[in-house]
């Protein structure tokens, strides 16, 4: 089998899409007569500075020949990449006579890295060349990191999900689309929960539909192929150019990785169990911070490493997952601020909610030393807090009797040595919580799909 790994064809600001780009790919090796058996879209560290914005690089298994594979692939990432944009730097590996099931452990590794650390292009070319894979590379060919990555993501990966995406006729790009959101709402309401993130009903957003000057005219993911396709068929729009669906790693949680507060590093994606050590803040522009401090964790707190996979039986698979890569230097520092910022909407009362004293694991990318949050879960919550006591003759608050004497009534003359304990009316519950479906990454896992260790609150 041949397997294509493509990557950095579009632009932040000029659109365009490599999963476009490999359809096209696809179609054209179809034309000759030859088979494409799986198309895959691997999300990468979304931390990496030149992504845009889903990070996504895309693998074609398929059984043409390397030489019709690299002249169909050459010849449509010359005619379709952008070109204009110093930030682009397409892509393109080859690997020839192989089984997506078994690529060489480097090259597995190398998928791990790129998914939960960074890579340069001099990591991904001495493998390739390593592995006798045939590679092109245009301005630069950074795009090569995420082609090789992809290459070895069916080895190196358990968990997949799935995501239709329909093109729009390619001169309507950059115009408005036409898309009409009630269809999308119902269509998106009689598929869940194993079709999600297709719309966020609170904020009324159809989050299908991008914003981007690119190609995708929407796109469904879910657990189910047959599902999302039922959705696909449901939504009334402009006319469809062309479609495709991949099997991915989107909504999996991959990229997050056991941590402990005092060895955080910037640019890695981490779960993250401490204790609330002062009220939340709401800063200028609506985001909301709160102070995580180090603590002993206990076995039960970790997520549970088994999740329920409700995928079709022809993208289910079940591997071996290596264990999380070792982490050079560290970062000494014994509390990590949290942060849930303004566009993580409604998810920011569950953070104003935390109390000092509530143990929280908190999951998210760590930047600049603050841990973005995309979930948490309350762990333990405080249930108390100490007030001054009540006098039980005249139900007057007492007054301090000097330092280190207590309390006295004044009138009554009844003491206390100690404060008093009053119950708090806690909302939080012992349950994880989750950004809104407008917010989340697209590799971030919702809480509908997974089968998590405490209970769940789930945003749609």
């Amino acid at each position: 089998m041949t397997i294509i790994g493509i990557d950095d064809t579009d632009s932040r600001d000029h659109g365009m899409c490599t999963t476009y780009l490999a359809t096209r790919i696809a179609t054209a090796i179809e034309n000759t007569g030859s088979t494409v058996d799986r198309r895959l879209l691997i999300r990468l560290n979304p931390s990496v500075e030149h992504k845009t914005r889903g990070n996504a690089a895309i693998a074609l298994h398929t059984n043409v020949d390397p030489p019709t594979a690299a002249d169909i692939s050459t010849r449509l990432i010359e005619s379709f990449a952008i070109n204009d944009d110093p930030q682009t730097s397409p892509g393109l590996v080859i690997a020839n006579n192989a089984d997506p099931d078994s690529v060489i452990d480097s090259v597995v590794e190398f998928c791990w890295k790129a998914i939960r650390e960074f890579h340069t292009i001099t990591d991904a070319v001495d493998i390739i060349e390593q592995a006798g894979y045939h590679h092109q590379e245009w301005d630069g060919g950074r795009g090569r990191i995420g082609a090789l990555a992809a290459v070895g993501a069916w080895a190196a990966l358990t968990e997949w999900t799935a995501e239709h995406i329909a093109y729009r006729e390619f001169d309507r790009c950059g115009t408005s689309r036409d898309v009409d959101e009630t269809s999308i709402f119902e269509a998106a309401r009689d598929q869940y929960p194993v079709v999600w993130d297709t719309v966020d009903r609170e904020e009324g957003e159809a989050v299908c539909v991008p914003s981007a000057p690119g190609p995708i005219l929407y796109g469904i993911r879910g657990d189910d192929i047959t599902a999302i396709k039922t959705v696909a068929a449901e939504i009334d729009s402009e006319p469809i150019e062309r479609s495709s669906t991949f099997i991915t790693n989107q909504g999996t949680d991959i990229h997050l990785r056991p941590g402990t507060i005092g060895s955080l590093q910037d640019g890695r994606a981490y779960r993250v169990t401490g204790t609330i050590t002062s009220d939340p803040e709401t800063r200028r522009g609506g985001h909301v911070f709160v102070p995580l401090a180090k603590m002993k964790v206990n076995d039960h707190t970790e997520e549970a490493v088994s999740k329920k996979n409700t995928m079709s039986a022809d993208i289910h698979r079940s591997q071996t997952t290596p264990t999380d890569l070792d982490i050079p230097g560290q970062n000494t520092t014994s509390t990590v601020e949290c942060v849930a910022f303004e566009p993580t909407k409604r998810f920011r009362k569950w953070v104003r909610r935390l109390r000092i004293g509530d143990v929280i694991t908190a999951c998210g990318e760590v930047s600049d030393g603050t841990l973005k949050l995309e979930k948490f879960a309350a762990r333990s919550l405080v249930r108390t807090t100490k007030r001054t006591p009540i006098c039980s003759e005249c139900n007057r608050t007492m007054k301090s009797a000097g330092r280190n004497q207590g309390y006295r009534c004044r009138d009554c003359g009844t003491s206390s040595s100690d404060q008093a304990e009053k119950s708090l009316d806690r909302v939080l519950s012992l349950k994880w919580y989750e950004v809104p479906p407008c917010a989340r990454r697209h590799i971030a896992q919702p809480l509908i799909r997974g089968e998590f260790d405490a209970p769940v609150e789930p945003e749609r």
